[in-house]
């Protein structure tokens, strides 16, 4: 039987600097979403392609910000637990 050389804590602060890498490296590519931007926001008309791509790029940028969350939340529990 195998058993593991790092405890729960030492995961979560493995697993939590992983995510967190990811997070922050699409938080530098994608821009703030547009839920988020105060001001002026770029819009495009319905079914086109550009509403798509604003669309994804929206996506993209709260999935980096979900990831960033997440690592920090392991991370935290791994070195307070």
């Amino acid at each position: 039987m195998l058993t593991s050389v790092f405890s729960v804590q030492e995961w979560s602060i493995i697993v939590g600097f992983g995510v967190l890498w990811l997070g922050i490296q699409i938080i530098w590519v994608a821009p703030v979403p547009r839920q988020l931007r105060r001001g002026e926001v770029p819009r495009a008309p319905r079914g086109t392609p550009e509403a798509f791509g604003l669309f994804w790029v929206d996506q993209y940028a709260w999935i980096g910000i979900g990831l960033t969350a997440l690592g920090l939340l392991a991370l935290g529990y791994g070195v307070i637990a």
